[in-house]
């Protein structure tokens, strides 16, 4: 399973009333486990910047974590960037495999 880190940035639409984004949170949520079971969340952070969100989750390739942002898009309230994330034991493992 891949780890994949989407950054999500709502619409002003999102928010117009008190609740929505509660709202919209359990139905993005629900469809993500009806159309991708294999999908594992890790964690979901409210952040300051640029994006409002950084949610973790593991899948079993990248065309589920795709999969994963699409859905989250299609309710029309939001922009994603997923990045591949790699584990530092792991990525250490590759770079002591690397020849000179």
């Amino acid at each position: 399973m891949g780890i994949y880190m989407m950054l999500t940035k709502l619409s002003p639409e999102a928010l117009n009333r008190p609740g929505a984004v509660i709202e919209l949170n359990q139905k993005v949520e629900e469809r993500i486990r009806q159309q991708c079971p294999g999908v594992k969340w890790i964690a979901n952070y409210a952040v300051l910047g640029p994006c409002d969100y950084v949610d973790l989750f593991e899948a079993p390739d990248t065309d589920t974590a795709t999969k994963v942002a699409l859905l989250v898009r299609s309710f029309g309230h939001a922009t994603t960037e997923t990045w591949v994330a790699t584990p530092w034991d792991r990525f250490l493992g590759l770079a002591q495999g690397l020849k000179s």
